[in-house]
This record gives structure tokens, C-alpha cells and sequence, in this order.
């Protein structure tokens, strides 16, 4: 099978996620809860403003539904990303948004719209039991997306929608014919990573992200796992102490001595070309990359990969977590209306339409811990088992500050000079004296 066949392009995998919605919901029968005064807007029209994407899609598709439950005129536009970031900033700035509902991501718009004040606070909506089912509530989101929901002082100012957990998907196969089983820690995996590297059988041990920008959330996940974050609660920069550079030697080790030749230009898409062929044994990113590697259309290694927790680091298991949430607009003048559909998008009928769908994992622990649901997930029980598992040990993988882009490229530089041979306390420490500025800036 030829590498483009194999190569999936960006659009093309958004494309055929996308096409899979059109599967029936499978486990679970739709059954809003009495309590909610679902009318109580009836005949008001809302206005919402969504990411152009799996997620975005799925509630366009399913928009009618809502519709009829409430009473409520939805408008919904979806956009591609960075059109659609593009369109909130500016008119939210403006003080006169056209949306009431705004989909965000969260590592890279929470920050930036918390400190301008742009999201109304949904905490009183929470509470109130005549505006909300009793099952959405703090206790059934993964511990990061509740982290991703509140603001400093405990307010939430988006719910939780669609999550992305880094895992560990491996080789079945390569590892039994090695005799290894799958590593519970760090220094488990670079053991197996380097058994598993073959020269002469053409097979590496390990692949993650090699390219600058793109390498920069490899780097932070490993780091979580030795008890840290990059930047601390209080604005401190950690990535260059003693935890970050250990995490950066960790990904040293990891991609010089046990990853394809090239790596250094490998963003996610060459990292599942190479998995699908069968000659990785280890391939560290986001959960929802899973769907080719069961297509044996794309793959070789059909009916042959695991998908794992991230190993534990020296502090501990922790699973690195992105993802996005749907928020209401502080200058909506349709509040209520607006977290009625917030609290659609997030229910458990749509949860399981957007699992079993593969457009995306839901914050909300019922929902993939839910044996009816999980029924009509198309992809093995061993995927489902480890989105479960990473969402009771889930932590933000990202620092969560306005200029996370400047973060990423920054630091994306040292560590695609850690590939070449450098020492990482040096370039970690130099990464920082050029962020530390850039940080400062933002938050004066």
C-alpha cells in the first residue's frame, strides 16, 4: 500500500468523521427531563456561532430537534477555525456580538475571553432546577474540563463539550513478538520503545510529533506525568525547571533514539501514515485520530492496535486533555435561551449521538461510562476503555494563557533543537527568557 494512500490529509479526515454522522443513536432514547421548563423561550430566536468541524456539524444536523423541544429559533452558522476565532474576536470586542452562543476551544480562546469579560456566567443557571436536568451537573465532568469551565473565582463560563485525551495507541503485534506487555510507567515505555526499534526490520519503537508548534503538547503532556504544568495558577513559568527539563529529556530519548528517521517534520497526520504501516510500535496522541487505524482500507494494522492510558510519570498517571466548550455571550440579551442550547449540545442524547458518531468524546463521565451508549460505539471496547479511564486522571495539556500560540512556537524551537543533539536545561531556559516577556505583556 503506497504512503499516499495511507497519508490522510487534515480535510480528508474532518470529511469522513463528518460523513459517519449520519449513523443512528444507538443505547439511548431521547427523554428530556420533566423538571426543565424546556418552553419557557418559546418563540425567541437565538443566534449561534460554531467551530466548522465534526462537532460543529453534529449539532447543525440535529439543530431541528431542539427547535421542536423548546420552542426556540436557532440561526447557526459554522466556520472553519481560525475564520471563526477571527469573527468572535472582532465582534466581541466590539462590545455587539451578531451570537449569543459562542463554541470555543478552550486552550486557545478561555484565557482571552475570560480576562475580557465576554462569557456570562452559567452558574445560576446550573442551580436553578427549573432551567436544568438534574444529571448535568459539576460532579459528572472530567476533572479538566471542569477546570477548562471555571474562571478564577469559580464561576463557570462555558460547559464542557468535546474533549481530546492523549493516549498511547500500540502494536499489538510487535509487542508480542518482542514479549512485552504494555508499559504501566515512563521508564516502562522508553525500555519498550527502545526493545521495540528494529533497523533491520525497518520498525521504530516510538512516533509523536516532531514539528515545531505542533511537538509542543508532546512535550507538556510528558511533563505532566513528573507533577507540573508549564506555567503554574499564579502566572509562573515552570517548563524550565528541573520537572520540564526531565519531561524534555524524556522526549529527547523517546524521539532520537527510537522514532522514524525525519521525525522532525512529522506533525500528526505523518505520524498515523507511519502508524497505519505497521512499523511503529508506539504512537503518543489525541484519541480521536483512532477511526483509520480500523479502516483496512487505510490500514495494516486493523484488529491489531491497543489503545492505552498514558503510562504513569515519577508523580503519577495523568491523562493530557484538550477540548472545547459551548458558552453564552455576556451581551446576549437571550441568556436563558442561549443555555438552553448549551445544555442541549451537552446532554446525554447528544453526548452519545458525538461518541458513537466518532466527531468527539463528551466531558461527561455518564455518558462514556454508560454500557447502552457504548453499544453503538463502532470503534473496539478498548477505545472506549481508554477515553474512560483517561477522564478520571484527565489534566489540561496546554497552559492556559493568551498567547499560547507564541508558547507553542517558542518552545517548539527547543525542542526540535533537543532532535538535533542540544542540551535541553539550555534551551529550555532560553525558550523562556523570549516567552517570559510575551506572558508579561499579555496580562498587564
Amino acid at each position: 500500500m503506497p504512503n499516499e494512500t495511507l497519508h490522510l490529509s487534515r480535510r480528508r479526515f474532518l470529511a469522513g468523521t463528518a460523513a459517519v454522522t449520519a449513523l443512528a443513536l444507538a443505547g439511548v432514547r431521547p427523554s428530556w427531563a420533566a423538571g426543565v421548563d424546556w418552553k419557557k423561550h418559546a418563540g425567541t430566536t437565538i443566534e449561534v456561532n460554531l467551530t466548522k468541524n465534526p462537532r460543529g456539524e453534529l449539532l447543525r444536523k440535529y439543530q431541528a430537534e431542539f427547535e421542536a423541544l423548546t420552542g426556540i429559533k436557532v440561526n447557526s452558522e459554522a466556520t472553519p477555525e481560525q475564520q471563526q476565532r477571527q469573527k468572535a474576536v472582532i465582534e466581541l470586542t466590539s462590545g455587539r456580538p451578531s451570537f449569543d452562543v459562542i463554541h470555543i476551544s478552550f486552550h486557545a480562546q478561555k484565557r482571552q475571553f475570560e480576562k475580557a469579560g465576554w462569557l456570562a456566567d452559567l452558574s445560576p443557571f446550573m442551580a436553578d432546577p427549573a432551567l436544568t436536568d438534574a444529571s448535568l451537573n459539576e460532579g459528572d465532568f472530567a476533572p479538566a474540563g471542569l477546570s477548562y469551565a471555571k474562571d478564577g473565582e469559580g464561576r463557570i463560563r462555558a460547559l464542557p463539550f468535546s474533549v481530546d485525551y492523549w493516549i498511547v495507541y500500540w502494536n499489538k503485534e510487535l509487542f508480542e513478538a518482542k514479549g512485552l506487555a504494555y508499559p504501566q510507567t515512563f521508564d516502562a515505555m522508553l525500555a519498550a520503545a527502545k526493545a521495540l526499534t528494529d533497523k533491520e526490520a525497518g520498525t521504530s519503537g516510538f512516533v509523536a510529533r516532531g514539528m515545531k508548534n505542533a511537538n509542543t503538547p508532546v512535550w507538556t503532556s510528558l511533563m505532566l506525568g513528573f507533577g507540573q504544568q508549564a506555567i503554574g495558577e499564579d502566572g509562573t513559568i515552570l517548563a524550565d525547571n528541573d520537572k520540564g527539563v526531565e519531561a524534555a529529556k524524556l522526549y529527547q530519548a523517546l524521539m532520537t533514539e527510537t522514532a522514524p528517521r525525519g521525525v522532525t517534520g512529522f506533525n500528526w497526520a505523518e505520524c498515523q501514515s507511519a502508524f497505519l504501516q505497521g512499523k511503529v510500535g508506539m504512537w503518543f496522541d489525541g484519541v480521536g485520530f483512532a477511526a483509520p487505524l480500523e479502516n483496512p482500507e487505510l490500514s495494516r494494522v486493523v484488529g491489531k492496535v491497543g489503545y492505552g492510558v498514558v503510562p504513569a510519570g515519577p508523580a503519577g498517571r495523568a491523562a493530557p486533555t484538550l477540548g472545547d466548550g459551548i458558552a453564552v455571550t455576556e451581551a446576549s440579551q437571550n441568556k436563558e435561551a442561549a443555555y438552553l442550547y448549551c445544555q442541549w449540545a451537552v446532554s446525554k442524547e447528544m453526548g452519545a449521538r458525538l461518541f458513537q458518531a466518532g466527531a468527539g468524546v463528551p466531558f461527561r463521565t455518564s455518558i462514556v461510562e454508560d454500557a447502552e451508549v457504548r453499544k453503538g460505539v463502532t470503534m473496539p471496547a478498548e477505545w472506549a476503555d481508554a477515553v474512560a479511564g483517561s477522564a478520571k486522571v484527565s489534566q489540561i495539556a496546554l497552559p492556559v494563557v493568551i498567547p499560547v500560540t507564541e508558547f507553542r512556537d517558542i518552545y517548539g524551537v527547543a525542542l526540535t533543537n533537543l532532535l538535533g543533539g542540544a542540551d535541553p536545561a539550555t534551551e529550555l531556559k532560553a525558550a523562556t527568557e523570549q516567552f517570559k516577556p510575551i506572558l508579561e505583556r499579555s496580562e498587564a
